[in-house]
This record gives C-alpha cells, sequence and structure tokens, in this order.
C-alpha cells in the first residue's frame, strides 16, 4: 500500500466515518458552520504559535464526510471548539485511553518504576453489582459462579478509597530485592503524603512500613533506616540484594509510602527466573 502523503492520515475503517459523523452532529447543536470552525481553530493555532492546530474548511469536511483521521493537533483543537473530553473523543475512534494502564501492565519492563497515568479517567471499574442471595460468603467460591450481574461502578465506592489520591508504581520484573513480601510485577499503591521515613512502631517486620525512592539511577521499593543523614534501603532478609546507602537527604527521594499493592496469583508469571 502506497504511504500517504505528509499530513495526512489515511481512512482506516468505517468506525472513522462514524467519529465524523458524531463531530459533525455536535458541530450542528452548536450551530456552528464550517468557516466558524475554521476561524476558532486559528485562534489556538495562533495562540500556540503552531498551525498544526488550524482546521481548514476542506480538511473537516473529510474529517465529517469521508472518514479521514484528524491529527493529534486537529482533534485537540475541535475537542476545545466544540467543548469535548479529548479522551472521550478518542475512543470514538476505537482508541481505549482509559485503558492505558490496563494495556500497559501487558508490558513487562525490568526496573522498577512510577506510573504516571492519570487517574482521571481510569476510576470506574466492572465489578459484581448482583450476587445470588443465597451465597454463604464465609466458604471460598468462583465468583463468575454466582454473581448474576456486572456493572460499571467508580472505584471511590470500593472500601471507600478514592484512587485519585494515590500514586501508583510497577516493580520491576527483575527487581527481587522485596521478594517475597513484594514479588516482582507487583502494582503498588503510593500515597504520596506519607514521606517522612518511620522509625519505630511496628510490631513486626511485616507491620514495618515500605516507601518507594527515587534515585537519578531508577526507582526502589524497600524498608528503610534512616541515621547520621544516611538512609539505607532495606531488602528482604530472603533476597539476596545488598543494602543500599545514600546521603539523605539530597541523594535520593522518598515518593511516598506503599500503602496496597496488587499481585498475579499466576505460577507461571512468579516464576523465579534470573540470568
Amino acid at each position: 500500500m502506497p504511504h500517504a502523503p505528509a499530513g495526512f492520515i489515511q481512512r482506516q475503517d468505517h468506525s472513522t466515518d462514524d467519529a465524523g459523523q458524531r463531530l459533525r452532529r455536535v458541530r450542528e447543536r452548536l450551530n456552528l458552520k464550517f468557516r466558524d470552525v475554521e476561524q476558532a481553530s486559528q485562534l489556538i493555532a495562533e495562540r500556540h504559535n503552531n498551525q498544526e492546530f488550524a482546521v481548514l474548511i476542506s480538511r473537516l469536511s473529510d474529517i465529517e464526510n469521508q472518514g479521514t483521521l484528524p491529527s493529534i493537533y486537529r482533534l485537540y483543537s475541535l475537542c476545545c471548539i466544540y467543548r469535548l473530553d479529548l479522551n472521550e473523543v478518542l475512543t470514538w475512534y476505537g482508541i481505549p485511553a482509559d485503558s492505558m494502564a490496563a494495556d500497559a501492565g501487558l508490558i513487562h519492563i525490568q526496573k522498577t518504576h512510577a506510573v504516571n497515568f492519570s487517574q482521571e479517567n481510569a476510576s470506574e471499574a466492572y465489578l459484581p453489582i448482583a450476587l445470588d442471595p443465597g451465597i454463604d460468603l464465609r466458604r471460598t467460591f468462583f465468583l463468575s459462579e454466582v454473581v448474576q450481574r456486572w456493572g460499571k461502578l467508580p472505584l471511590a465506592l470500593v472500601g471507600g478509597v478514592d484512587v485519585r489520591r494515590f500514586r501508583y508504581a510497577f516493580v520491576g520484573t527483575e527487581d527481587w530485592s522485596m521478594h517475597p513480601t513484594i514479588p516482582p510485577g507487583a502494582l503498588l499503591v503510593i500515597d504520596d503524603t506519607k514521606r517522612k521515613i518511620q522509625t519505630s512502631g511496628w510490631r513486626s517486620q511485616s507491620e514495618r512500613p515500605i516507601y518507594l525512592l527515587e534515585h537519578r539511577d531508577g526507582h526502589y521499593c524497600r524498608w528503610c533506616s534512616v541515621r547520621d543523614g544516611v538512609i539505607s534501603l532495606l531488602p528482604d532478609p530472603a533476597s539476596d540484594a545488598p543494602v543500599l546507602n545514600f546521603r539523605y537527604p539530597g541523594e535520593i527521594e522518598v515518593v511516598g509510602q506503599v500503602v496496597g499493592m496488587a499481585i498475579s496469583l499466576d505460577p507461571e508469571k512468579q516464576q523465579r527466573t534470573r540470568s
């Protein structure tokens, strides 16, 4: 297939036709003519000193009637002019912006790292909202056998947790420093309001606070102790990872305390393979 000219994206399938028609209906509801949209987009282009934001009449006609995919700049301008949510409009074009975190989980990265996706558009999940009323919740059972209805609920309603309050991180697939307390590949919930290292108050090692820290070489997830201006990052005793020492503050930053964790129970994913 020949390449499209620079600045032009070829039509991919009929879903783009539908998206273009939806944009047209929004424009018509706002009583905007092609010339109005072109002039409005020119204001955005001038504000950002970038003509890529401009939506010419001919291009808008192609977007609405020919299923032409708008560039990210033009799509931004159209969303501004029509007062539309950009992430929602991306779904019209088959781009599930609210699935970024889930799709990112398919890619295994060896180093522990922070997750910087916005939680504004990931605050809902499909959950069982109606169970068999005769089920005995004291026993273990397959959830799929007793769920009568699934529905999309705000995660803020699950356990009273506001997911947008926290930050997130993944433990690298080759980061065994906290195994088995925290295995590689675990998703961590980080409370960045808890950045002061707690030096006492736990009854056992399992209750000792774990912190996510950021260094110029990357992120670390460890127990910590601070003494005489030095912070020691302590691994799980069962691992063979070394204790790391840094000047503190100065060489390393505490991102926050680990307050939640999700792990895979798939034995193949938990298999310990080191080079």
